[in-house]
């Protein structure tokens, strides 16, 4: 049984310093998505699109374990955030937030083994009314800056700044969508130890 341990593998995509932002150049990588609006504190969608895609993914954890003996472990949820007004955005108003909820898939995952494990997922009791939604599909983001950000996810604002100013530090313009990494479990850590990765894709 070949084990991989992607985290460590992709370890200066999954880790960054705290308050000190750092550029990276991001490769394109394959991952399962979902698409969505609203606050994600009230949405059931939201919560729906997070249980699909752990669905699907422990699903296809296990089918590449038993098929081609390669075992890994589901990597972590990760999002993408924007609204069609950045002022709106900007202001916190979460109401008209759009988002797309993801998680990276490692190299054995194929288009073919997602539609095997959708309908297997699918087949089980308690399955996530969003599977039907989940897409796979290669996502690339280039030149990124991003930092570690240490507590609640509602006090981002000051560090997302201080990303934005040194991208424009760095004599680089803000591109893509708000990129959001989630290391810690909100189920489990304390909100103020809660961990999360800010990523903001630049270009200059």
């Amino acid at each position: 049984m070949e084990k991989r341990d992607y985290r460590k593998e992709l370890k200066h995509l999954y880790t960054a310093p705290k308050g000190k932002p750092a550029l990276l150049e991001v490769p394109p990588l394959n991952f399962l998505m979902i698409d969505g609006e609203g606050d994600p504190n009230q949405s059931a969608a939201f919560q729906q699109a997070v249980q699909a895609l752990y669905q699907l993914s422990y699903t296809l954890k296990f089918m590449v374990k038993k098929e081609l003996e390669i075992d890994y472990s589901v990597m972590a949820l990760e999002g993408l955030w924007w609204a069609d007004d950045p002022v709106v955005f900007a202001a916190g108003d979460k109401s008209a937030w759009q988002w797309t909820l993801m998680i990276m898939q490692p190299e054995p995952v194929t288009a073919d083994l997602v539609h095997a494990a959708r309908d297997a997922a699918q087949s089980k009791k308690g399955a996530s009314q969003a599977l039907e939604q989940l897409r796979f599909e290669r996502f690339e983001e280039g030149l990124c800056a991003q930092v570690l950000h240490v507590g609640p996810y509602d006090a981002e604002a000051p560090a997302i700044a201080a990303l934005h100013a040194f991208i424009h530090e760095q004599g680089c313009v803000l591109r893509g969508k708000h990129h959001e990494i989630y290391l810690g479990d909100p189920g489990r850590a304390a909100p103020e130890k809660l961990k999360t990765i800010l990523r903001q894709p630049c270009g200059r």
